[in-house]
């Protein structure tokens, strides 16, 4: 990301009443922690039925139709106030590794997910409710539970490297 647009995103009105307001970051901080709660933890629900955990509903795909619009809320909530974030002190967050590492991860969730939906997930028909489900089933299962246990770890780990540039 170029230093201009960088700079842009840092002098704007909206980041500038963000940094220098007295509540309104943590508010926004607030917000994005609970969202992110709710997207790895419904995200988690089915992780675990594709590694094999039996749920209290019988087929995998009805918990996946079930989950996916609390997820997909909550993700847009988590990117909004994350985005929100980032503009408050976007030079110092793109240069911070390990912030550049935790969208990585979504990135690699989000490939994840795909390859799950262009693969097993077209013959859930088949192993609907079958447990184990398929391999490929639980190696996306697997895969997404550590992208998204990493995002929070990185995430959390922001908060401790982020310097003021």
């Amino acid at each position: 990301m170029s230093s201009d647009l960088l700079q842009i995103l840092y002098d704007s009105s909206l980041s500038v009443a963000i940094r220098e307001g007295s509540s309104l970051f943590p508010w926004i901080e607030s917000f994005h922690v609970l969202a992110i709660t709710l997207v790895v933890g419904t995200i988690a629900i089915v992780d675990l039925r594709l590694l094999g955990y039996q749920s209290h509903r019988s087929g995998a795909k009805r918990l996946i139709r079930d989950m996916l619009p609390f997820t997909w809320g909550m993700f847009a909530i988590a990117a909004t106030t994350g985005s929100l974030m980032f503009i408050s002190n976007a030079p110092a967050y793109w240069a911070d590794t390990q912030f550049r590492i935790k969208l990585g991860m979504i990135v690699l969730a989000g490939l994840n997910m795909a390859f799950f939906h262009v693969t097993a997930y077209r013959q859930i028909v088949d192993w609907d409710e079958m447990l184990p489900p398929p391999i490929l089933a639980r190696a996306a299962g697997a895969t997404s539970l550590l992208l998204w246990i990493l995002t929070v770890f990185f995430g959390r780990w922001v908060g401790f490297t982020l310097m003021p540039v």
